[in-house]
């Protein structure tokens, strides 16, 4: 067959319609070397200017990432943030006593007050046993015993002082209350130690809410102090002072006088009160002349401040300087209301009793004295028991003088 015959029969099996697709031709040799070569020129281009653009990695210097920067304020604020938290908790201080071993805690609250609490030290079992007096309040038990810390040697005697804690002695020494905010009445009872059978009579009927107060120029006063304090009573030093009369009308020894130079009233007042221990204050025996002399009262007031102790006027001098005095010193201070036995019968002492109810109720509190006769003794002790019954606290009259110097 020829081969016009051949191609004749291959267009009979083609598709109708499709016009025959013609051969490619294998490139020629020559072009597949020239793509070859141009591909590995391009590759070779191409990795040399990655290398050259791209930066060493010990040649890096990246900039701080903005979350450490962040981090970095955020810090900043913290100690602002952590100092208001301490403004707004309590601080607190604990230092322990040179003199007594005892732990005081002082705490800064955020209205700026101090709260003080005194606690006996840890002890680690060595050494000679010490028998230590209590830091604050009353405790049956030792409130006979004094505390060391606050007492002062002296030429005649230990005086009362502040402890280098900063405890006064009518804080150590002073009767604890329930510290609500109802009616209160603080009762003295005064002139113990001047009658044996009459102290021993007073300290055994009333009842231990009343105050007792001691007479320097009276007998035995270590031994019915510590009767007193075991009993739960708190206790008050009276001290001879000057009335008008004298000396036809005499206080008795070691009285303070209006002419007496500073340094012997002092050394009056020093011996007096070095007669006895454990008291809260000082309470004055007459004195009209004296309470009114403002020359001769200064040393006096500002002695018996600064040895952290109350005083107690009892009403008697109506021209008294004792207030303006210790407002000036800011020193515990409180004024009887009522002398409760200036009528020595039985349903006189209780009208004056029911009087004293009255006051407190008007004022929320009053204090009467009275001296430690008989028939004033069965008549306040019937009477605080009544007076418990109709919602009446009985306190010490320490708990009235650091509430009047607050």
């Amino acid at each position: 067959m020829s081969d016009k015959g051949q191609d004749w029969d291959s267009d009979l099996h083609k598709p109708l319609g499709q016009k025959p697709r013609k051969r490619r031709r294998a490139p020629p040799l020559k072009i597949l070397k020239m793509l070859a070569g141009g591909c590995i020129v391009a590759a070779v281009v191409g990795f040399s200017l990655h290398t050259a653009l791209t930066p060493l990695p010990l040649a890096s210097s990246s900039p701080p990432l903005p979350a450490k920067t962040v981090a970095v304020a955020d810090s900043t604020k913290t100690p602002d943030i952590r100092q208001q938290k301490q403004l707004d908790e309590p601080r607190t201080l604990e230092t322990r006593s040179p003199t007594s071993g005892a732990m005081v805690q002082r705490t800064l609250l955020p209205d700026g007050s101090v709260v003080t609490k005194y606690a006996p030290s840890e002890r680690d079992g060595t050494g000679p046993e010490l028998v230590q007096a209590p830091h604050i309040g009353q405790d049956l038990l030792m409130a006979g015993t004094p505390n060391p810390d606050l007492l002062q040697d002296s030429p005649v005697g230990r005086l009362p002082v502040i402890g280098p804690d900063g405890l006064r002695p009518v804080e150590q020494y002073a009767r604890p209350w329930s510290g609500a905010h109802g009616t209160r009445i603080a009762i003295v009872v005064g002139g113990l130690g001047l009658s044996q059978t009459g102290t021993q009579r007073a300290i055994q009927l009333l009842p231990p809410e009343v105050t007792l107060a001691f007479a320097s120029t009276g007998n035995s006063l270590g031994r019915w102090m510590q009767d007193a304090r075991r009993a739960g009573h708190e206790i008050l030093l009276q001290v001879p002072f000057e009335p008008y009369g004298y000396p036809a009308n005499d206080p008795g020894r070691g009285t303070l006088r209006v002419n007496a130079t500073a340094p012997q009233n002092l050394e009056d007042l020093h011996r007096a009160m070095a007669s006895l221990t454990n008291y809260t204050g000082i309470m004055n025996y007459m004195g009209a002349r004296f309470l009114s002399d403002a020359a001769a009262l200064d040393p006096v007031m500002r002695d018996i401040s600064s040895r952290g102790l109350l005083f107690l006027d009892d009403g008697s001098a109506q021209q008294s300087l004792t207030s303006g005095f210790a407002k000036a010193l800011n020193m515990p201070y409180a004024v009887a209301d009522l002398q409760i036995d200036d009528q020595l019968q039985s349903n006189a002492i209780l009208n004056r009793l029911d009087e004293l109810e009255r006051i407190a109720r008007r004022n929320g509190s009053a204090i009467g004295v009275a001296s430690a006769f008989d028939e004033s003794v069965a008549g306040i002790a019937k009477w605080v028991h009544e007076a418990e019954g109709r919602g009446i606290e009985i306190v010490g009259v320490s708990a009235l003088a650091l509430d009047a110097q607050k």
